[in-house]
């Protein structure tokens, strides 16, 4: 959506809350956890035709930590038929 363009529906309604404040801070909602103490802040992209909403890191740096700190998600190999019996 950061291309101005709504994956979901093909709208180009769309809304960047890069600007909303406060981005970080105790009682913030834009922003997610990091550590026991850090928050990263992020960019929504909202869909105004459909309400889809994508979230992006702000901050560089931030990514780097979740890297650091998150488990990573592996993707499941996709089972053939004889893997099942």
């Amino acid at each position: 959506m950061k291309n101005g363009t709504c994956p979901k529906c093909g709208s180009s309604d769309i809304y960047a809350g890069t600007e909303v404040f406060p981005k970080s801070g105790p009682f913030t909602c834009n922003a997610i956890p990091v550590g026991l103490t850090a928050m990263a802040p992020l960019d929504n992209y909202v869909c105004a035709a459909c309400g889809y909403v994508e979230s992006y890191i702000s901050r560089e740096e931030d990514i780097a930590s979740i890297r650091r700190k998150w488990p990573q998600v592996t993707s499941e190999k996709e089972s053939t038929p004889e893997e099942k019996d």
